[in-house]
């Protein structure tokens, strides 16, 4: 085989949804397997930019895609989805939590992708605690075991509420739990308010600067931390408050053709590195995700 040559990719351990739970009944230590067995890619590659898929929603209790409230309730229909989007060879890779990482790889899904794992899940939508966000996903020792790339990390900071103080310290650990194994530690700031009992993060160009300010600051180190940023106004200006390597945050818009052009404009700052986008491209109005995907490949690319 020329040094060129892509490597022989393993054969996966299950083809169809009945596979893999018949596997993790019987056979639950084969998740191991498929994840020793991986082939295993670097972050840096060709022009260093990324595309990047995320489903950590659900494991947080949102379900919800524009008006569809129950969009993502069948665990198998999203997991089309997903493996339709990582099928692209534009798509980098993925963000998700260890349920659906652990399909995804006994499907054979993740060969010679980049995977990031999804730490804090405990501030559940709607709940009280929901700024306390306890880190109930992954840890960093697991995610270093598993050859992942790194670790991702929401944190939701709201200047009334005593449970922010609580996720950012369990923010900076696991910052540095990240770091100390060579991995990207991949922070999510928002500033973030109760508007009738629900949560909102405000949005405005000065509240997503502080936010990431706030969020650069957090462990011992910075060597490993990337910023995952929500695409607003003035963008130019938001990407002025920091120098690490940041991924632009797709989110839950109203108007496709109008993120698309936010994210492409965005993406000709310097400091961003690429695209991390979930229910936008998994969920889109026509539900073609191939279609969708292509679109926000060709902006990254």
């Amino acid at each position: 085989m020329s040094e060129h040559a892509e490597p022989e990719r393993p054969k996966p351990l299950c083809r169809t949804y009945a596979d893999v739970t018949e596997l993790r009944a019987t056979e639950p230590q084969a998740i191991s397997r498929a994840w020793s067995a991986r082939i295993r890619r670097p972050i840096a590659r060709g022009n260093g930019r990324l595309m990047i898929v995320a489903a950590d929603h659900p494991a947080r209790g949102v379900l919800k895609v524009g008006e569809r409230a129950t969009a993502m309730s069948s665990r198998t229909d999203l997991l089309d989805r997903l493996r339709t989007a990582l099928a692209d060879p534009g798509v980098d890779g993925v963000l998700a939590t260890a349920d659906i990482l652990d399909d995804l790889v006994l499907l054979g899904a993740l060969d010679d992708k980049v995977v990031f794992s999804s730490m804090n899940r405990g501030g559940l939508a709607g709940s009280r605690f929901e700024f306390d966000d306890t880190m109930t996903g992954a840890t960093a020792a697991a995610t270093a075991q598993a050859g992942m790339n790194g670790g991702k990390m929401l944190c939701r900071i709201a200047l009334d509420d005593p449970g922010t103080v609580a996720t950012m310290a369990a923010c900076a650990v696991a910052i540095d739990e990240l770091a100390d194994a060579g991995l990207i530690a991949m922070v999510e700031p928002f500033l973030s308010i109760r508007v009738g009992g629900a949560v909102r993060n405000d949005l405005t160009p000065d509240a997503v600067i502080k936010s990431i300010h706030i969020a650069q600051g957090l462990g011992s180190t910075s060597a490993y931390t990337w910023i995952k940023a929500p695409v607003v106004d003035d963008m130019e200006r938001v990407m002025e408050s920091t120098t690490l390597p940041t991924l632009l945050l797709g989110g839950d818009p109203t108007d496709q053709d109008e993120a698309y052009a936010s994210w492409e404009k965005a993406l000709e700052l310097p400091s961003v590195r690429g695209l991390i986008v979930g229910r936008t491209l998994l969920y889109p109005a026509d539900d073609d995700v191939a279609a969708a995907v292509h679109t926000a490949v060709s902006m990254v690319r």
